[in-house]
């Protein structure tokens, strides 16, 4: 039986309980279970690109921001007066991320800064329970910001359970309040309503680790969030959901609902209600609702488009950073509730392309805005964002809006705790993204496991994982739906075709050690496009033409001089057609088997693709922003031969092409 046949039977015997009058309580088992913060770890290149010492996030903006950025170093959060919205969100955002990240990368230093802020805020919680910047002031009291805070102190006490005896019994005085709160209609406001199912979470994590006898309180708080609320049952509904740009819409669900970040945070309410309500109409209705949102507003990069708010289809429309990690933990969230590997599938496209496209190679400067054919990324004019300010595509400190510059830490490392899970019985271990890790666990009845995946992927095709057990159990790894021809080797043996079932590969192991060799090959695959426009992938990577630019310095942060604004402009041709045709992949080795760091940045990676291509004549606003791809164009000139990137190294790309045919 399948792991989703199992999620849906449980459901399916809760509905029939609520039919007839018996009562359901409790939360519905997820199908997979995370692992404590520390116990998997990034190897190879990613632990170099993600969160190393010496290594690229830890030496980018991320791993400064203390020293210098004011929102964090003089946050609110730690008694400071800096702060850009009376949400406060933006100390418990860096908090957020970087809790992982400090433990990811064995940093002391960005220990110590979490550990004095989370110290901190619960040494002064007040004596009603609230926690957070307004302790001791007359600042509205609304519970939205509190939320990412909660991640994080969850995420310190996995790592470090002694914590917990500090952190528990905090978080649990805050849900009397908060629940007192919501029964008096106090605390809300709209971004409070729509981002509801973060507090959730965090009430399930209560519920299943340290309920302490506080179990009815935990779910009447669960049942108050949703109740008062955005209904994201609605908004992902066939009626209600935009088909494309909500630009002159009105919202008839809510006011913030067709936000980008509110709807990337969104998918993970109704796996979140499921728990509670333990009603299958919850979890179709999440799926439904994934599907539609990429159906209309979904992009090569593995993302979708939200120049603020939902952005339709068009390649010159931008995606937010924000909306980038929020749709990925959002996603790993949903694969562990659900076990579809849809879910894991898009969030690995997501990871290692539109994350890293939309930051500079340094780490040191990031954009708001990424846009699928991007020309130029400077101060726009005209500016094709409707709601977003004309600065939004720049590379730089804190482009448009501070939010991302705080937010966007969270995403390598919670990627990367998240790329384990382990089955509810805690029998098995589960591989579930790709790439380079490390994990060293224990499984039931005291089986000690540990586990290194050495590998390039996804810039190359073969994982060769040893696992080391003190007992026999069951390993599984999941096959992406894009290989094709993979196969699977035991212990040296012979190669066979893999044969997963909903998505994963089960390998039985013995006692000692068993080593597994992967090779998952992929074709190169076509996505059509509007416009009569192509996108081109292969394996977890989408390819665009990687623009030539020169680069200007518009500004620079007087405490860091490495905190920079840049602007980057196209000094070669970009207006190509290419014909689908000629597309040949080229799998290239790194020299010393090594790739170069950072990786995600012009001409680094090892793969690429050729296609034959011809000059044509293609519009552009300006000289910021391209028009839509040409239908069926003519060449102006004779054919060439151009290159592919993978699009995450790709600063200004054209990854929408329109095509011809060689003659």
């Amino acid at each position: 039986m399948t792991r989703t046949l199992l999620v849906s039977l449980l459901a399916s015997i809760a509905s029939r309980s609520v039919a007839y009058g018996q009562s359901v309580s409790g939360l519905a088992p997820k199908t997979f279970l995370n692992i404590p913060l520390g116990k998997v770890k990034p190897a190879g290149w990613l632990h170099d690109q993600a969160c190393g010492n010496l290594t690229v996030q830890t030496n980018g903006l991320a791993g400064h921001e203390h020293d210098f950025y004011n929102y964090v170093s003089q946050t609110t959060w730690t008694g400071g007066s800096s702060t850009y919205s009376d949400l406060e969100e933006a100390g418990s955002y860096w908090f957020n991320g970087m809790v992982p990240h400090g433990v990811l990368a064995d940093d002391a230093n960005i220990q110590a800064q979490v550990q004095q802020f989370l110290d901190y805020v619960v040494d002064h919680q007040d004596s009603t329970g609230w926690l957070g910047p307004e302790v001791n002031t007359t600042k509205p009291r609304y519970l939205w910001g509190r939320y990412p805070f909660f991640f994080g102190a969850i995420q310190m006490v996995e790592a470090n359970p002694s914590l917990a005896g500090k952190v528990v019994p905090a978080l649990h005085k805050f849900v009397s309040l908060a629940n007192t709160m919501l029964h008096n209609g106090d605390g809300l406001e709209d971004w409070t309503r729509s981002r509801w199912e973060d507090f959730v979470i965090t009430l399930q994590w209560l519920y299943d680790f340290h309920p302490d006898g506080q179990e009815d309180i935990l779910i009447d708080t669960m049942k108050l969030l949703r109740s008062t609320g955005d209904r994201w049952e609605d908004v992902f509904s066939e009626q209600y959901f935009p088909t494309g740009p909500v630009d002159n819409l009105q919202n008839p669900v809510s006011p913030l609902s067709w936000h980008g970040v509110n709807v990337a945070e969104g998918l993970k309410a109704l796996p979140a209600a499921y728990r509670f309500s333990h009603n299958q109409s919850d979890l179709d209705a999440a799926s439904q609702g994934w599907d539609r949102l990429f159906q209309y507003h979904g992009r090569p990069s593995g993302i979708f488009a939200a120049d603020e708010y939902l952005a339709g289809l068009e390649a010159v429309r931008g995606t937010e950073l924000c909306l980038v990690v929020e749709t990925m933990f959002s996603g790993s969230f949903l694969y562990q509730v659900t076990g579809d590997p849809k879910y894991a599938d898009r969030i690995e496209r997501i990871t290692y392309n539109a994350l890293p496209a939309t930051l500079t190679g340094d780490m040191w400067s990031h954009q708001y805005l990424q846009q699928q054919n991007q020309i130029a990324a400077k101060n726009m004019n005209p500016n094709p964002f409707p709601t977003d300010g004309s600065y939004s595509n720049v590379f730089g400190l804190e482009p448009n809006y501070p939010c991302c510059t705080v937010n966007h830490p969270q995403g390598w490392p919670k990627f990367i705790s998240n790329a384990f899970v382990t089955t509810p019985d805690q029998e098995s271990l589960v591989h579930v993204y790709l790439g380079p890790f490390s994990v060293n666990t224990t499984l039931t009845n005291d089986n000690k496991v540990s586990v290194t995946v050495d590998t390039l992927y996804p810039f190359g095709d073969t994982l060769t994982t040893t696992i080391k057990a003190d007992k026999p159990f069951t390993y599984q790894v999941r096959i992406p739906s894009w290989v094709s021809k993979g196969t699977i080797a035991i212990n040296g043996g012979a190669a066979k075709a893999v044969s997963p079932s909903n998505g994963l590969q089960a390998v039985f192991v013995e006692s000692g050690t068993t080593q597994v060799t992967l090779n998952l090959p992929a074709d190169i695959t076509i996505e059509s496009r509007p416009h009569g426009s192509i996108a081109v992938h292969r394996g977890p990577l989408h390819y665009a033409y990687d623009i030539a630019r020169s680069q200007k310095v518009l500004a620079q942060n007087a405490q860091q001089p490495l905190a920079v604004d840049l602007e980057f402009d196209a000094n070669a041709p970009w207006q190509y057609a290419i014909d689908p045709s000629t597309l040949v992949f080229h799998g290239g080795q790194p020299a010393g088997g090594n790739l170069p760091s950072p990786i995600f940045d012009s001409g680094r990676p090892p793969f690429t693709i050729t296609a034959t291509a011809c000059p044509i004549d293609w519009a552009v606003a300006g000289d910021t922003f391209a028009a839509a791809p040409p239908t069926n164009p003519a060449c102006t000139g004779p054919a060439t031969n151009i290159t592919l990137w993978p699009y995450g190294a790709t600063k200004l790309r054209i990854g929408e092409f329109p095509t011809f045919k060689v003659s």
